[in-house]
């Protein structure tokens, strides 16, 4: 094999391959297709041939022949917060390395007509399952009425459905206030998300049952919509309310929270304790450091793929809630006396 036999121009197939290796169609195809009962120096002959002639497998003509793409869907109704697109990352390298590609759609949640296309368009790729980042409550009332025949899980979803799967938010959310009430604050209060979000919610559920099972009061609540200017524009309203702690519902909020309080004369923490949540790559370097909840989206999305690869017979862990992590850094001091 020490001269390329391929021809520029033509596509290189199966039968070029058995030529070269010396082998029948049938073996590569076995080959292609992990076939126990191949010989080592066989699957290395037709492993050589391949590469020699740049043969590219081709997964529609294979899902023909096997029923099976080694592909899976991800389907995105936002993807350009931190949260999701870390998350399809994620997926895509978790499924690499369960030997699949991913093929992504991506829709509009409050379009039901795209989400529905968007499906349709994974479904005639071919995909074996679907993970569908759903942080929305309109994209999951969609799916609930679609019949796709192939293993569904839904991410960002904050465990609603049978088969979503989620760090567990609210827990997330009662370690950022126990973390301020530990410090001890009393007067607490949350930078929410945006309503529509079903993470949003679930993290100012969890922050009402926190300060509820301590016996203190509700703290404002403050409508962000996860980016840092809603954080800086939620400074007068938090500067005014009397408040020693705030917990941000994601470290975008919490950053232009830092900014707005340094430029109207407050320092965090002297002034106003401050958590967030995600953890993103940037919050150590805040200033202060941020303390906030890191959430494993790295463990996520290897659950979420087992859980479609494995189909009905997935284990009950695989779709368990993820625990979150509080990471304790420089944004949280006892209130001034």
């Amino acid at each position: 094999m020490s001269e390329s036999r391929s021809t520029p121009g033509r596509t290189v197939g199966v039968r070029d391959v058995a030529a070269l290796a010396g082998v029948s169609r049938q073996t590569v195809s076995r080959v292609l297709n992990d076939h126990p009962e191949v010989a080592a120096d066989t699957k290395e002959r037709v492993l050589a041939a391949m590469a020699e002639l740049g043969y590219r497998m081709n997964n529609a003509a294979r899902a023909l022949g096997t029923r099976r793409s080694r592909t899976l869907g991800v389907l995105a109704s936002d993807a350009l917060q931190y949260g999701p697109s870390r998350s399809i990352a994620a997926i895509e390298a978790s499924a690499r390395g369960a030997g699949y590609w991913v093929s992504a759609a991506f829709a509009d949640a409050g379009d039901a007509g795209a989400v529905v296309a968007a499906v349709d368009h994974l479904i005639a790729q071919g995909v074996e399952g679907i993970v569908v980042v759903a942080p929305h409550a309109r994209t999951l009332e969609v799916l609930d009425a679609l019949r796709t025949g192939v293993p569904v899980v839904t991410l960002h979803s904050a465990g609603r459905g049978a088969r979503g799967l989620s760090v567990d938010q609210a827990a997330g959310a009662r370690l950022a206030v126990a973390a301020l009430a530990d410090a001890g604050h009393t007067r607490i209060a949350h930078l929410a998300g945006p309503a529509d979000w079903l993470e949003a919610e679930s993290r100012a559920d969890g922050y009402a049952a926190e300060l509820a099972a301590r016996g203190l009061p509700i703290g404002p609540v403050i409508a962000g919509d996860w980016s840092a200017g809603s954080g800086y524009a939620a400074v007068p309203a938090l500067r005014d309310s009397g408040v020693t702690a705030v917990f941000a519902a994601n470290d975008q909020m919490a950053l232009g929270l830092l900014g707005g309080l340094q430029e109207i004369g407050l320092a965090v923490p002297r002034d106003l304790s401050v958590v967030g949540f995600d953890d993103v790559p940037d919050a150590a370097y805040y200033w202060p450091r941020l303390t906030t909840v890191r959430q494993d989206f790295d463990e996520l999305a290897r659950r979420a793929v087992a859980a479609v690869v494995g189909g009905a017979d997935a284990p009950a862990s695989d779709l368990a809630p993820v625990a979150p992590e509080l990471i304790v850094r420089d944004s949280v001091v006892p209130p001034r006396a």
